[in-house]
């Protein structure tokens, strides 16, 4: 029974991915096994075309496999091939593979030739190709005179190459003599052939060293043409040299060098022919001349260019089509085109074929009695000739053989025996080449055996296909069928697919496909069964896929990869990028689930793959990370269209590095001016770049761009050629024009000059016109220099005038320039303000009235009015050498001021005077007033002496601003039981002219506080507050240690001792809390207990508006903190003048009321205010627990 078996398709779709598989395993299953009797197979064989190396032993190689091992022969030329009568050969052991040895002696052109191989053994005979064997050449370069050449510029030139024949074809290129290769583009290129095509020639192109290589592989040499020399002249040179030197002919050539129409340097004429064999590469070419430089394009009439196989090469001169087929036949159209005109060449193409297989033949393995056929077919252009040879004689004088029947391309074979076994060969030949085919017909009878190993463990992936191998052979073929399982009927094609060479394929493998399969192979001669095993895994998943990322040049990024796989696979994760190993760089590294690249550079830009690999299968992810940072700067800055006054600049931009330009920022430098600085021109958008700039004259303009995108700004260009522009009249004036006087006779003219940029031209100046604004006198003009500022002398004080400044350089004058007003020099006011008049208002404040002077007098502009006011000195300061006086200024023409902040019961003097810009005027009549008495401050200290059991000391000094005269003393005192309770307020009245006193029948240790405080007839000071304590009473205490002797006991003392410790660790605590702001525990006992008698005080002092000097009055209601002196001093709360008015003292409204709403500032609370903010006290503290 025949073994060419084809696999069956059944419910497997064309694009399944194991198909490739199955027709591998289909061709295996076709070998015979090795250990079976079988004719030879050639396995390796050399080249048809064999080119060696002269330098290198020349090796042959034939192998092949048969049983029993073939033996093998050769022939050299179509003759037999003795290889034992040549010493050089000799045949490699166990094969047919020649070695010649030319390295010892000997030349390889003695072996140039043609060979074939016979394996033979007594099953059949097969052969080897005729393989050609040649050695490689690199021949030299003939010798040759190359004349210099000399073209005018704009001719077209070619440098022939013609190199010399070398096996294989030589590779060409142009070189100079430092081996640099020449370089080309449209207008200079390289032809197929090696010459090298100038369209037009240009100056540049001359020199002595155009050589053209030839580079040989298979030797490893290169040879070398003799140097061109070109020379290219300009016409008006030409017509020089020619007329010295030359005669026309000796110029290259005799086109025009003018501009002209292409003409094709190659191919010649309209049309022209090209065969090419099928599968090779067709290339065809048109390399054109002309002036401007023609450019080449490319049709198929009647057709279009295969998308895939198209390729341009050599500045679209050559169109490439790779795996030329028939179809590719047909006429091709190449168009070059100028400004000029456009020229046509069309290439038929014709497309021949050497032999190629449409069917091989196959080995065929019979058993006795059983039909077969040997298939031999092939194609090509012309169409091949088919021959059959038998053990490599012409199957015509071969021996006959009955069972087999010739019918062309095929032989048919009937009722075979052991002896139709042979080798068969099919030769497909036409004129481009030939096919040799070796197919053996082995007649076996074996019965079945299973290739496959036993018990091989096949694991799959859960949902893919799985394919349980069964690879067997037997004579006659043998059926198949496969079992699940130690029991069960055979396995149907309705759930799985069985293939012709054995194998089971499950289509869609689940978890409970996992088991034992088992293979039974049966023909006539007996069966043959195998067991394999199938496991199914869980997928390989990415749970975590990388993400793509836009990153900063310079930052770090990181990709994460999480992978779920089955637990008995053990995965692999590698990383890529661009679908290439990552960089050999320390800044990747890999960690378990993610990729870390640190300092993101451009080139880390990609894509970046996460590829999980278990041994059966792979999934993988990717993420593109684009880097992106601030734009590159722009490039080939170039000016054009250069007007007077506007130019237009192009550039390149820079590499956007993946963030669009928004736009581009253009400046430019003054060089001749201001060199070195840049200044902002102008900005247009990322898409522009080009800009039309406006220009001032006699600047010396160059320029710069920056681009701009969202990362920032780009580095400036390089700076633009200059371009200095022509010189015009000014187009403004000075900016800031004033007139001033700095004496009271002159008139001081100032201006912001005009830059360089702005002047427009050489020689910048100014001419300054000035008049009288209320006379008829005519304009007087003086032009100065480049200056800011012109002195008018000789002028009346303080009169208005008229003012201009006008700009003018050497070409002219800049527009009218606008008027101004300005003013001569000011002088000293004349007159002091009259009827100067004040209202005491209350004891800090008063009203001051007075006339304004004369506006004439002022001689000036007037700035406001001044008060000087001070105080007499009283007998406590007479020390003082001068008076302190204090200044007020009123602005504009007020004519009355408030005064704030005076003393009360004090006298004060005050005058006014005038202010315009150069200074004060006389100073009015001295007027003098007095303020009211008002309430004192607090007394300076007050002090607790001599405590006793039923008495108190105090002693105190008056306040330091008792602000008029004092009447009387008033003091409150109350006990504070040990329960902090307040006891009644007792009032006393005290002598003003006290400063101590003595409280008797008080309390035994008991702790006392007091309020004292002054008054004068206009009400009641502030309060100074304060604590003490009486002491004990030192018998009654002596009694009691009679009665009780327990304090010579033990346990006394010791319990004592602790109460003791208890005590000051609670004295500690309070003692924090009191340096901390805590109130004194008296507080909420007083809030429970209030006194109806201890009241704020205030008394009606006539206060205007909510201004009040007065204070309230309250006894305090916590707890006392004292110097540990036992003293307490009142800050003083004078009014500041610094509230009020300007320069000194303040600021006033134009109606002279004071800035801010003046009114009385409101005192804190008694109770709280007046306290002293120092910590207690030890001693107090202490007696505070008493």
């Amino acid at each position: 029974m025949q073994l060419e078996i084809m696999p069956k398709k059944k419910r497997l779709s064309a694009g399944r991915v194991p198909l490739i598989l199955f027709l591998c395993q289909m061709i295996s299953a076709l070998d015979v096994p090795l250990d079976l009797v079988q004719p030879p197979t050639i396995t390796q064989q050399s080249p048809k075309d064999y080119i060696v190396d002269p330098r290198e032993n020349i090796v042959i190689q034939c192998e092949a496999q048969g049983k029993p091992p073939p033996s093998f022969s050769w022939t050299q030329n179509g003759t037999h091939f003795d290889i034992d009568k040549d010493p050089l050969v000799t045949m490699k052991a166990g094969s047919g593979t020649l070695i010649i040895n030319i390295m010892s002696e000997g030349k390889a052109e003695t072996y140039e030739g043609v060979y074939q191989c016979t394996a033979r053994n007594e099953r059949g005979a097969a052969i080897s190709n005729n393989i050609v064997v040649r050695p490689s050449r690199s021949p030299l370069w003939t010798k040759e005179k190359l004349e210099p050449i000399t073209l005018r510029s704009g001719q077209s030139l070619v440098l022939p190459c013609r190199p010399p024949i070398g096996l294989p074809p030589a590779i060409i290129f142009w070189m100079d003599n430092s081996f640099q290769r020449l370089p080309q583009s449209e207008r200079v290129s390289q032809g197929l052939n090696g010459d090298l095509y100038f369209s037009n020639v240009l100056p540049e192109d001359s020199r002595e060293d155009y050589i053209c290589y030839a580079r040989f592989n298979h030797t490893q040499t290169i040879q070398q043409k003799q140097p061109i020399s070109v020379k290219v002249i300009l016409v008006d040179e030409l017509n020089d040299t020619i007329a010295a030197n030359l005669s026309d002919t000796e110029v290259y050539g005799a086109k025009s060098s003018r501009e002209r129409p292409p003409t094709f340097l190659t191919p010649q004429g309209n049309a022209s022919n090209k065969e090419e064999l099928r599968g090779n590469v067709l290339s065809l070419e048109c390399i054109a001349e002309g002036l401007p430089t023609p450019i080449i394009y490319w049709i198929k009439e009647d057709g279009t260019l295969p998308i895939n196989r198209t390729f341009y090469r050599n500045f679209q001169k050559t169109l490439q089509i790779t795996q030329v087929s028939e179809a590719d036949s047909g006429k091709y159209q190449c168009i070059a085109k100028n400004a000029l005109g456009v020229i046509h060449h069309t290439i038929s193409v014709t497309v021949k074929a050497a032999p190629y297989w449409i069917m091989a033949p196959q080995n065929l393995v019979l058993s006795p009695g059983e039909d077969g056929a040997l298939i031999c077919r092939a194609n090509g252009n012309p169409k091949p000739r088919i021959s059959w040879l038998s053990n490599g004689v012409p199957i015509e004088i071969a021996p006959d053989d009955p069972s087999r029947k010739i019918n062309g391309d095929t032989i048919i074979f009937s009722s075979v025996q052991e002896r139709s076994s042979a080798v068969y060969q099919c030769n497909a030949s036409n004129e481009y080449g030939y096919l040799l085919g070796n197919a053996f017909v082995n007649v076996l009878a074996e019965p079945p055996r299973i290739l496959t190993s036993e018990n091989t463990l096949y694991q799959v992936i859960a949902n893919r296909p799985a394919l349980l191998d069964c690879a067997f052979f037997g004579s006659p073929l043998p059926t198949i069928e496969w079992f699940k399982g130690t029991k069960g009927s055979a396995l149907r094609e309705d759930t799985y697919v069985l293939h012709e060479n054995g194998t089971l394929e499950i289509p869609v493998a689940q978890k409970d496909s996992t088991g034992t399969y088992t293979c039974v192979a049966r023909n006539k001669l007996g069966m043959a069964k195998n067991e394999v095993h199938l496991e199914i895994k869980d997928p390989t998943r990415i749970i975590k896929q990388p993400e793509y990322a836009v990153v900063q040049r310079g930052s770090t990024v990181s990709f994460e990869c999480k992978v779920k796989h089955d637990h008995t696979l053990i995965p692999t994760v590698i990383w890529l990028k661009d679908n290439g190993e990552l960089p050999s760089d320390g800044r990747f590294t890999v960690d378990k689930d993610q990729l870390v690249v640190a300092d993101v550079s451009d080139n880390d830009g990609g894509t970046y793959t996460c590829l999980a690999n278990t041994t059966l299968d792979n999934v993988s992810a990717s993420a593109v990370l684009s880097v992106v940072d601030v734009p590159n700067p722009p490039f080939d800055l170039e000016l054009t269209d250069q007007l007077d006054k506007s130019v237009q600049l192009s550039w390149t931009p820079g590499d956007d590095n993946n963030s669009p330009i928004t736009k581009f920022i253009i400046e430019y430098e003054d060089a001749m001016h201001e060199a070195g600085l840049w200044h902002h021109q102008t900005e247009v958008p990322g898409t522009q770049t080009t800009a039309q700039l406006k220009l001032s004259p006699y600047v010396n303009y160059s320029f710069r761009v920056m681009a701009e995108n969202s990362l920032g700004r780009s580095l400036p260009s390089e700076a633009s050629e200059q371009y200095l522009t022509k010189a015009a009249e000014p187009d403004k004036n000075p900016m800031t024009v004033e007139g001033l006087g700095s004496e009271p006779d002159n008139l001081v003219i100032t201006w912001q000059p005009l830059n360089g940029f702005e002047s427009n031209g050489p020689g910048l100046q100014y001419k300054v016109s000035w008049r009288q604004k209320d006379g008829d006198d005519e304009w007087t003009s003086v032009v100065v220099a480049n200056v800011s500022k012109y002195i008018v002398s000789g002028t009346p004080t303080f009169v208005p005038y008229l003012i201009k400044v006008q700009a003018l350089n050497d070409v002219g004058f800049a527009p009218e320039p606008a008027v101004i007003m300005g003013h001569s020099g000011e002088d000293l006011p004349m007159v002091a303000p009259g009827n100067v008049h004040v209202t005491v208002v209350n004891s800090t404040l008063a009203e001051v009235h007075w006339d304004p002077v004369p506006l004439k007098s002022v001689r000036g502009h007037l700035q406001g009015y001044r008060i000087y006011y001070w105080t007499d000195q009283n007998s406590s300061k007479r020390n003082r050498r001068h008076i302190e006086k204090k200044i007020l200024t009123f602005q504009g023409s007020k004519t009355h001021g408030m005064l704030p902040g005076l003393e009360p019961f004090s006298h004060y003097t005050l005058n006014v005077r005038v202010v315009n810009g150069k200074g004060e005027g006389p100073a009015s009549p001295d007027r003098v007033f007095h303020t009211p008495e008002g309430v004192p401050s607090a007394p300076s200290s007050l002090k607790i002496v001599n405590p006793t059991l039923d008495s108190l000391t105090l002693e105190w000094d008056p306040p330091s601003h008792p602000n008029g005269i004092l009447t009387e003393y008033t003091l409150k005192y109350q006990p504070i039981n040990s329960t902090h309770e307040l006891g009644p307020l007792v009032d006393l009245k005290i002598p003003a002219n006290k400063t101590r006193w003595t409280l008797k029948n008080l309390n035994f240790s008991t702790r006392y506080k007091f309020y004292f405080y002054a008054q004068t007839s206009a009400g009641s000071g502030s309060q100074i507050t304060e604590e003490a304590v009486t002491t004990v009473d030192e018998g009654k205490m002596a009694m009691a240690s009679r009665q009780v002797d327990i304090a010579t006991q033990g346990w006394f003392i010791g319990l004592m001792c602790a109460v003791a410790l208890l005590i000051l660790i609670l004295l500690i605590v309070c003692f924090i809390r009191r340096n901390k702001g805590g109130k004194y525990p008296v507080k909420e006992k007083e809030d429970a207990h209030p006194d109806p008698e201890i009241q704020p005080m205030k008394e009606d002092d006539g206060t205007f508006g909510e201004y009040s000097d007065a204070e309230d009055h309250k006894p305090l209601k916590k707890g006392s903190r004292t110097p540990s002196d036992r003293t307490v001093k009142k800050e003083d709360s004078d009014d500041s003048l610094v509230d009020y008015g300007e320069g000194v003292n303040g600021q006033f409204n134009e109606d002279g009321s004071f800035i801010g709403q003046y009114s009385g500032k409101k005192e804190k609370e008694p109770a709280e205010g007046n306290e002293s903010s120092e910590a207690p006290s030890p001693v107090n503290a202490m007696n505070s627990f008493v």
